[in-house]
């Protein structure tokens, strides 16, 4: 299958294309067509396993699968870690009703338009090129954090909270996605997009956020309906 690449995200009435992954929390593949036809789906789209605001944001999601199961509509966790290694983590984290799937290549992130970030010494042109000044000035504001912290201190305080421990596959990931954005797309049965939420939008205001469970709840009724 011919790799799909979008120059910016999806949006509400475009149609997703399918991508086919390992699964991580079952045998075997999965597909955005296994749900075309089907079912609804919401589809997150992360960074590896190794970003500490993505466990969190794949948390908040893995919350809402089984409210979202009894409106008809199903989840798709997608991560930017090597299947061997995303096993091994939810294997020691598992989370009640995650469907994930590995993606260590990012395409089904390119497939859904969003962008990876390339740091430059001082050239901004948001979501493609983040100068490392302007970056560091984001300030990260989240109840876990003793007080808002630029990425860099936020991402150290929180990896050390969670204990974890990277690994040469971690290491590899972020060598190549670090400025990866992430988003979630919930599509209809026919694989329409009706709703979404990625970092993309705002200028870098949405950097390690997550939607407001009510918003996606709401989408899913709408949807459902």
């Amino acid at each position: 299958m011919p790799e799909i690449q979008r120059d910016k995200p999806l949006q509400p009435g475009d149609r997703a294309p399918n991508v086919v992954l390992d699964a991580i929390t079952r045998q075997g593949k999965v597909s955005i067509d296994d749900f075309r036809g089907q079912k609804p789906v919401l589809v997150g789209l992360f960074r590896g396993l190794h970003c500490p605001f993505c466990r969190r944001q794949i948390a908040a999601m893995a919350t809402l699968a089984g409210d979202l199961q009894e409106k008809g509509v199903e989840s798709l966790t997608i991560v930017n870690t090597p299947i061997e290694r995303a096993r091994m983590y939810f294997r020691y984290h598992p989370l009640p009703n995650l469907l994930a799937a590995s993606d260590p290549d990012r395409v089904s992130h390119r497939a859904f338009g969003l962008p990876n970030i390339e740091f430059t010494e001082s050239e901004t042109q948001w979501p493609y090129k983040v100068s490392l000044s302007a970056m560091t000035s984001m300030k990260v504001d989240m109840p876990e954090l003793p007080e808002p912290m630029n990425f860099m201190a936020a991402t150290e305080y929180l990896d050390n909270a969670d204990g974890y421990e990277f690994t040469d596959e971690d290491k590899s990931m972020i060598a190549t996605g670090e400025g990866q954005l992430v988003g979630e797309f919930l599509l209809d049965r026919d694989g329409f997009v009706r709703w979404c939420f990625t970092e993309v939008v705002d200028d870098g205001r949405r950097l390690f956020g997550v939607p407001a469970p009510q918003e996606v709840m709401s989408a899913a009724s709408n949807i459902a309906a």
